[in-house]
């Protein structure tokens, strides 16, 4: 683990975001290591991964894809699902909540680049999307999330993060600031980026942890 630049990703978001560090094919020992030096929010993509290495000292996110049937083992050990992308996925995530009597915190995950191979529900149907998965006694929808585009062209990323902004804005008023609290965005290449277009929590992994092996 890169103590400096940790030190460095602090600063630079501090008052502004919330960090989630990037866990994912990391050992238990470098969370660890990583809590000591102040991160307190871990986020997994893989299930079987989270349950392999969940410790209740921390705060776990689940930021990857989550298909159905991997809902009920999530469920009981996060505080927040990042990736929420299908009304059949709000719906299972529902059912289980409501086995345990547990509200969960939800982000709506959008493309917001229209990329195929990434998962997510598009701009133009995120407003109608909430709107239905507000019904859900058991979800808690507190904001939106996005991957940026794969991309060098900065004025690209630039465009998807303010559309993400102006989105998010529009949820805000639509339900209010206490209701849709997080924009979630940015990376260990494009946090900056994202800061500039008012996002609140980042997800960073590489840049902390080193490349992964």
């Amino acid at each position: 683990m890169d103590k400096k630049k940790l030190a460095k990703v602090q600063k630079d978001i501090e008052n502004k975001a919330t960090l989630v560090a990037v866990s994912k094919t990391r050992t238990k020992e470098e969370i660890e290591e990583a809590y000591n030096c102040g991160c307190r929010i871990f986020g997994e993509n893989r299930v079987q991964e989270l349950k392999d290495k969940y410790d209740s000292r921390y705060e776990w996110h689940l930021i990857g894809h989550l298909q159905r049937n991997k809902v009920k083992d999530v469920v009981p050990l996060v505080s927040m699902i990042e990736s929420l992308d299908s009304l059949r996925l709000a719906q299972e995530i529902e059912k289980e909540c409501s086995k345990i009597n547990k509200v969960m915190p939800v982000l709506v995950e959008v493309n917001i680049s229209r990329e195929e191979n990434k998962t997510g529900i598009y701009f133009e149907e995120c407003l109608s999307f909430v709107k239905n998965c507000m019904k859900f006694e058991h979800l808690d929808i507190q904001g939106l999330m996005c991957v940026g585009p794969l991309t060098d062209d900065e004025e690209q990323i630039h465009e998807c993060f303010e559309k993400m902004r102006v989105l998010f804005q529009r949820l805000q008023t639509e339900y209010g600031k206490d209701k849709i609290k997080y924009l979630s965005m940015g990376m260990s290449q494009d946090y900056p980026i994202a800061l500039e277009h008012g996002s609140n929590l980042v997800r960073i992994g590489s840049l902390i942890f080193g490349k992964r092996k």
